[in-house]
């Protein structure tokens, strides 16, 4: 994995750097990053158990996938001092929950998100792990109903700000909720992850960023938010943004990591989402990558990768 910074993005005095990033392997202790990933983000509402379940199966690879990218993000953060109280907003199936424990021993986490399965999904990584006297989850559409969040010393919200219906509002409120002096981590996606080559499938070359790009007119109305440049609505919102970081992600796959399902995985949500809208060869072509027992799918593809980019802004109330 390779990383590049913002121009504006070095850490500031006093706060931990980030560590060169490597490929990743197994990652078994669950503190892993788990909703960067531009799937029906845990802040929407379940549709049904079977996409919850797959919701949940794709931001737990995104999880296992990029777990040294988020470690290097809260390793990053600017804190003045260490937090004894966090808030994670939209925390899906709760690797931001737990790669934030992990960084902070001492801190307790409230881990808020809309999906009851999501934060059961947490509540058992929490158990595995022997952190769940440190986590406490709080069932709420933030849209309709702002729980009460206590005083926070660190408010973290990845990739959820762009499901909000008024981000802006969501701004306002988390400043409020913040202890004077606290730090709101906003993490957001550049786009959804590339797996393919630019020039795969065979025959039909191309296709992933076809594929993307009518999933991007269909998000086009509905998340119009989705990789905004957070710095000044923050600002507005009466923060001091103190740094901002982007760090480009480049995972190759190996027999010793997720790359491969989560190829998979997310491709197969493309499918559903936008197989209406593709030409009936490129269907054709998405359906051979997606055919787990033919020689042409994606998981005896030696060419995959996880290509994305992620970009963090570090705000203070103050």
């Amino acid at each position: 994995m390779t990383q590049h910074s913002h121009p504006h993005g070095q850490a500031p005095h006093g706060s931990a750097p980030i560590p060169h990033i490597r490929p990743t392997h197994d990652h078994g202790d669950g503190h892993a990053h788990g909703h960067v990933q531009d799937h029906d983000h845990g802040h929407v509402q379940e549709h049904d158990q079977d996409h919850g379940h797959d919701q949940a199966e794709i931001l737990d690879l995104d999880a296992d996938v990029l777990a040294e990218h988020l470690a290097s993000l809260t390793a990053w953060l600017p804190v003045t001092a260490a937090p004894r109280h966090i808030v994670d907003l939209g925390c899906g199936t709760g690797a931001g929950t737990l790669a934030l424990l992990a960084r902070f021993p001492e801190a307790r986490v409230t881990a808020v998100d809309s999906s009851a399965a999501h934060l059961r999904r947490l509540e058992e990584k929490a158990r595995a792990v022997g952190v769940d006297g440190r986590v406490h989850t709080v069932q709420a559409d933030l849209d309709t109903r702002w729980p009460d969040l206590d005083r926070p010393d660190l408010v973290w919200a990845s990739a959820s700000l762009h499901h909000m219906a008024d981000p802006r509002r969501t701004l306002r409120q988390v400043h409020d909720t913040l202890a004077p002096g606290g730090l709101f981590a906003v993490v957001e996606l550049a786009g959804f992850p590339r797996f393919l080559p630019a020039d795969a499938p065979e025959g039909r070359p191309g296709l992933e960023e076809r594929c993307h790009a009518a999933s991007e007119r269909r998000h086009a109305g509905r998340l119009p938010h989705r990789g905004a440049d957070w710095g000044p609505l923050l600002t507005t919102a009466g923060f001091d943004v103190e740094a901002e970081r982007t760090i480009t992600v480049n995972i190759e796959a190996s027999p010793s990591n997720a790359v491969g399902p989560y190829a998979l995985s997310s491709l197969r949500r493309v499918r559903t989402a936008v197989g209406d809208h593709l030409s009936p060869e490129d269907l054709a072509a998405l359906d051979r990558l997606l055919d787990t027992t033919g020689a042409h799918g994606i998981l005896h593809r030696p060419d995959l990768a996880v290509r994305t980019r992620r970009t963090v802004w570090a705000a203070r109330r103050t």
